[in-house]
């Protein structure tokens, strides 16, 4: 497959000086730009194309999307882009989007946080049976610290199956889970480099725990592995010798789980920490960073990849694809949403924590309403203390049911996934009051998902401002009309919008006086 350029545009081959010709000039990044003088040698101006005759200022070679990160993520993965579509839970990143992106020389994860063992593996069978041979398909681990025993069964799930690569996210500590999919099937090649069966990209925001993932894995995870016999001592030794994970995703100020971090501040000091640990641990290889969160135009993206990063990865924006595993209800909801219209709120997975995630404020009232429960979880130990007042408020306004009716049916659900979560509520009260509060938590991502406009006012949907900026940059163009912003359309626009970009910032730093709107690229079709 190739990235064309606009089929209406021309190369410029006669010199351009006027800010009308010098912006279609930069958008021409496929020909060499040549930087000329005028007549009078005081103004500055470009030719496109083959090289002209006379006094040239200096040249700048052809510019691909493709070229904007870095070439060892694209040979690494056998992809043509170094571009990721990342993983959105509850399978709103389905399986039909990581086709796509394949099928498209890209990358991307299958969201199977927050599904169950059964629905993960289906969707593994799927992707193994529709992508057999290619290497450029993933699915998402996530960390689970109420259920250590799903994290550590999908990760097996993951490895029996071959997939070929995993995005860990949500760690703020290396689990047994992690460690054994880095280190199975580590072994040496024919010239002595160790090799990697699985490819673990690991997604953080905070150095610290940036620093794990480019350490080897610790030697109190490994054993157990080693004398349980899921490792192999050789597996062990070489794991203690290569980083966790290969790649690593700084994710900034994104929607759902995330630290609200600003990706300029954030990407400088993770590749310092890189560099640290590169030369501490004597690797051979650099571990490749990436960036997400806030990526929604495609100024954001080329100043991802101006800040040096090896590739890209979107998550709010591919919410509005075609593919994206989510209601048309909540897809219209998120395509009004401008950059302000998100908020922190509670987590589900990570409710007793007090872990919060960034979800869309515009036309729902979920972040308030999950709210109200994480107060009522502090300020009360059990379901029985809650004061009259307050539990016929929460039934009527929160749960649309008695608290009663709640517990029967969360009980029911944990004990059809694991019994013994059931168990434990039933002795104790705490436990019980967090698992009726997450009822509430985990089912309005369920409603929209399926679109209940009954619950439409409790919609829970994971979004950062990447998702405003993206529906002001799309607004009148191609990308307008929601059936026709397919996850490749947005990819290819946002990586073709990124290298228009950066061939105005480098024209703009040689002298040519590049006007403003040589930096504004309006979406158009790609194939």
């Amino acid at each position: 497959m190739s990235v064309l350029a606009s089929p209406d545009e021309a190369v410029t081959t006669s010199p351009a000086f006027t800010p009308e010709q010098i912006a279609a000039c930069v958008r021409q990044v496929r020909h060499h730009a040549h930087i000329v003088t005028d007549p009078t040698g005081r103004e500055l101006g470009l030719v496109m194309g083959p090289r002209p005759t006379g006094g040239i200022v200096g040249t700048l070679p052809p510019l691909y999307p493709e070229w904007l990160g870095g070439r060892t993520f694209c040979e690494a993965h056998g992809v043509r882009f170094p571009y990721v579509a990342g993983e959105m839970a509850n399978g709103i990143a389905t399986t039909r989007m990581v086709v796509a992106m394949a099928r498209a020389e890209m990358l991307g994860f299958f969201g199977a946080g927050g599904l169950g063992l059964p629905e993960v593996e289906r969707a593994v069978h799927e992707l193994a049976a529709e992508l057999a041979g290619r290497p450029n398909w993933g699915v998402n681990l996530i960390h689970s610290p109420g259920e250590p025993g799903l994290e550590y069964r999908v990760a097996k799930l993951l490895l029996r199956h071959a997939v070929p690569c995993i995005s860990v996210s949500a760690f703020m500590e290396l689990t047994p889970a992690v460690v054994l999919c880095s280190a199975a099937g580590l072994h040496r090649g024919p010239d002595g480099q160790i090799l990697r069966r699985t490819r673990v990209f690991a997604k953080v925001s905070r150095p610290e725990v940036a620093a794990r993932f480019l350490s080897p894995a610790p030697p109190e995870l490994l054993r157990p592995l080693v004398e349980s016999g899921e490792l192999s001592a050789e597996e062990a030794a070489l794991a203690a010798l290569v980083p966790v994970a290969e790649d690593l995703t700084v994710e900034s100020d994104s929607g759902g789980h995330t630290d609200n971090r600003p990706l300029g501040v954030l990407v400088p000091r993770i590749l310092l920490l890189r560099e640290e640990l590169t030369r501490r641990h004597g690797y051979t290889r650099a571990v490749r960073i990436g960036a997400a969160g806030g990526l929604g135009t495609p100024d954001a993206v080329a100043a991802a990849f101006a800040l040096g990063v090896a590739y890209v990865v979107t998550g709010s924006v591919n919410q509005v694809a075609v593919e994206a595993g989510i209601s048309d209800e909540a897809k219209a909801m998120l395509a009004d949403a401008d950059i302000a219209d998100v908020i922190m709120a509670p987590a589900a997975d990570m409710f007793e924590l007090g872990v919060k995630l960034q979800v869309l404020r515009r036309g729902s009232l979920f972040a308030q309403r999950a709210g109200h429960l994480h107060a009522a979880y502090q300020a009360h130990s059990s379901l029985e203390e809650l004061p009259p007042q307050l539990r016929a408020k929460l039934e009527r306004e929160v749960f649309g049911a008695p608290i009663d009716d709640v517990w029967a049916r969360t009980r029911h659900f944990w004990q059809q996934r694991d019994p013994a979560e059931a168990d434990r509520a039933e002795q104790d009260p705490k436990h019980r009051m967090a698992l009726v509060f997450r009822w509430y938590l985990g089912n309005s991502s369920r409603w929209a998902i399926t679109g209940d406009t009954t619950r439409r006012s409790d919609f829970q949907i994971w979004c950062g401002p990447a998702m405003g900026a993206f529906n002001r940059w799309a607004a009148g163009s191609c990308l307008a009309e929601r059936a026709d912003r397919s996850v490749v359309q947005i990819a290819l626009n946002l990586l073709e919008g990124a290298a228009v970009v950066t061939r105005a910032h480098q024209l703009r730093t040689y002298g040519v006086p590049v006007p403003s709107s040589a930096f504004a690229f309006t979406p158009c079709p790609l194939a």
